[in-house]
């Protein structure tokens, strides 16, 4: 009940301000086309759009590694905030600019955490546009060989 009022909330937010609405489409129709009020104010929705990543252009490589870095350990779960915050740590500044390039799509364009995990461990198939020298060097790291214990994540350094 208490999510149905915020999505109404969220909804109506969302309906009233004009450059949201125009903003946000999928498959040709806006959100205003994709979320429809009903009379009784029951709220209807055909389809809720996952955005599409843009990647920065012109970003400073300092400033996409401390991005990467962050959302590296910022995953909402755990398993791969794990992996990936422990992978940063280790390759992360020693990245080129078109690996950091190939790191950005791995972990911003999938929408499931799921399916970056299941490429990283290898239980499923990596799909072609994310074979790279980055996915190999994370299967690797995932294998972990070197038994190297990570069960949290490393401290973040001090940039000073």
């Amino acid at each position: 009940m208490q999510s149905r009022i915020i999505l109404k909330m969220a909804t109506r937010i969302l309906l009233s301000n004009n450059s949201l609405r125009s903003l946000i489409t999928v498959h040709g129709r806006t959100c205003a086309q994709n979320i429809r009020l009903l009379s009784n104010e029951q709220v209807h929705l055909d389809f809720i759009p996952i955005p599409q990543y843009l990647p920065r252009q012109n970003e400073p490589l300092t400033k996409k590694r401390a991005r990467l870095l962050y959302q590296s350990r910022k995953r909402g779960m755990l398993e791969n905030g794990l992996l990936l915050s422990c992978f940063a740590d280790k390759y992360l500044d020693g990245f080129t600019a078109k690996q950091l390039d190939d790191y950005d799509r791995l972990i911003n364009v999938p929408s499931n955490d799921w399916e970056i995990y299941y490429w990283a461990t290898g239980k499923s198939a990596i799909p072609d546009e994310y074979q790279s020298e980055i996915m190999k060097l994370l299967q690797e790291f995932v294998r972990n060989e070197s038994k190297e214990s990570r069960f949290r994540q490393p401290d973040l350094k001090n940039s000073n």
